[in-house]
C-alpha cells in the first residue's frame, strides 16, 4: 500500500512540476504582450480589444495551472498561527483533514459547476461581446475545469504524503 501511494503521489508531481513549467513560459508571453500593449497604447494612442483578452486570458491560465504547482511547493496561502509547531505527525494529520474536508469537495464542486458552464458557453458558441475580440470564449472557460483537476490531483498527491507521514511517523 505504502508503494502504491508513493508511486501514485510521485507521478501526480510530475504532472504538475510539467504543468508549472510550461506555465512559466505563458508568464514571459504575457509579459512581453503586456509591454507590447503600453508601448502601442501609450506611443501610438492604439489598442486593440483582442489583446487586452488575451492578457487576461494568460493570466487567468497562469494562475489556473500554476495552482497545482505552487501546492506541490507548498507556496500557497496558509494560516499559520499553530502549524509551524505541531510534530509531523500532528502536522500531517491537519492537512489530511484539510484535504478531505475542504480542498477535494471544493475542487469537485468548482470542476462540475465550470465543466457545466463552460459546455453551455461552447452549446451556444460565445464569443467575446467586445468588437475585434478574442473568439471561442468557452476554451477560457474550460480552463476552469482543467486547472481545478491539476489542483485536485495535487490535493491527492499531498493526501498520500501525508497519509504515509502519519502512519510511518511512529516507527521513525
Amino acid at each position: 500500500m505504502d508503494h502504491f501511494l508513493s508511486r501514485a503521489s510521485q507521478l501526480i508531481d510530475q504532472l504538475n512540476e510539467r504543468v508549472g513549467q510550461a506555465v512559466s513560459c505563458l508568464t514571459t508571453l504575457l509579459v512581453l504582450l503586456v509591454c507590447f500593449d503600453v508601448v502601442t497604447r501609450y506611443f501610438f494612442s492604439n489598442t486593440a480589444a483582442w489583446i487586452m483578452e488575451l492578457e487576461w486570458h494568460l493570466f487567468a491560465l497562469i494562475f489556473l495551472f500554476g495552482a497545482g504547482y505552487a501546492f506541490k511547493h507548498d507556496k500557497h496561502v496558509r494560516v499559520d498561527l499553530f502549524y509551524a509547531k505541531f510534530s509531523p505527525k500532528d502536522q500531517a494529520f491537519v492537512n489530511i483533514i484539510g484535504i478531505l474536508l475542504f480542498l477535494i469537495p471544493w475542487c469537485l464542486m468548482v470542476i462540475y459547476w465550470s465543466y457545466e458552464y463552460a459546455l453551455i458557453s461552447y452549446n451556444v458558441g460565445e464569443t467575446s461581446p467586445d468588437p475585434g475580440g478574442l473568439p471561442a470564449r468557452y476554451l477560457i472557460k474550460f480552463s476552469v475545469s482543467i486547472g481545478m483537476v491539476f489542483l485536485f490531483l495535487q490535493g491527492i498527491s499531498v493526501l498520500f504524503k501525508n497519509l504515509l507521514i502519519y502512519r510511518n511517523t511512529d516507527q521513525l
